[in-house]
């Protein structure tokens, strides 16, 4: 059974979604913020989320959690197979999710809600918004006329991407930064039975 370490809002929503696609049974174990010491014995990183599997597997990274499951509890048309022409464009779309978006949008998130006023607005933050951007506008060119990311086919890519783009306009009120075919995606997405599910899932 799988058991994701989760905080409401977080990267872990992409595993739970996946989860709830793939009809992957999975329970949560919530996460305090700050997470306690018993978290970070458990994950010394003190990220969240954190995945357990049987057999002794544990994973911190919310995009490695998303593969392993997509390989290990699969096959699913979430995850096209090497010789899948979209295969290439989901690995790349889904680590860019959150290698790209993620990353620059955790350097603007700390920014914002953590820096001392005097450094809200300081060039590392304002770089970091400049990528995002760009990051965002490179998702919409990838998505095209297409209705999802690698095509016709709902894939990890949308999670992953689709999570990131949620955050921006949630949290750090870029929805103005964002081309309208990419929001059009992300609300398409976001109306899917599987994500009401897991953004219900507590």
């Amino acid at each position: 059974m799988l058991r994701i370490h989760h905080l409401p809002r977080a990267r872990g929503l992409r595993v739970v979604w996946l989860c709830e696609e793939m009809g992957v049974p999975y329970e949560i174990a919530p996460v305090s913020f700050p997470p306690n010491d018993a978290y970070k014995k458990l994950n010394p990183m003190g990220s969240v989320p954190f995945l357990e599997d049987d057999g002794g597997v544990a994973i911190n990274e919310s995009v490695a959690m998303m593969l392993y499951i997509a390989q290990k509890y699969g096959p699913t048309p979430l995850m096209p197979s090497p010789v899948d022409s979209r295969f290439a464009r989901v690995l790349q779309m889904t680590v860019f999710g959150e290698a790209t978006l993620g990353g620059y949008g955790n350097i603007l998130m700390g920014a914002r809600f953590f820096a001392p006023d005097e450094h809200k607005q300081n060039w590392s933050a304002t770089y970091a918004h400049e990528r995002m951007v760009r990051g965002m506008q490179y998702a919409a060119d990838i998505l095209s006329d297409n209705p999802y990311l690698a095509g016709e086919q709902f894939t990890l890519a949308d999670i992953s991407v689709g999570y990131a783009v949620g955050v921006a306009r949630a949290m750090m009120g870029m929805e103005s930064d964002i081309a309208p075919s990419l929001l059009a995606h992300h609300d398409r997405i976001t109306a899917r039975p599987a994500f009401e599910r897991a953004n219900a899932a507590k």
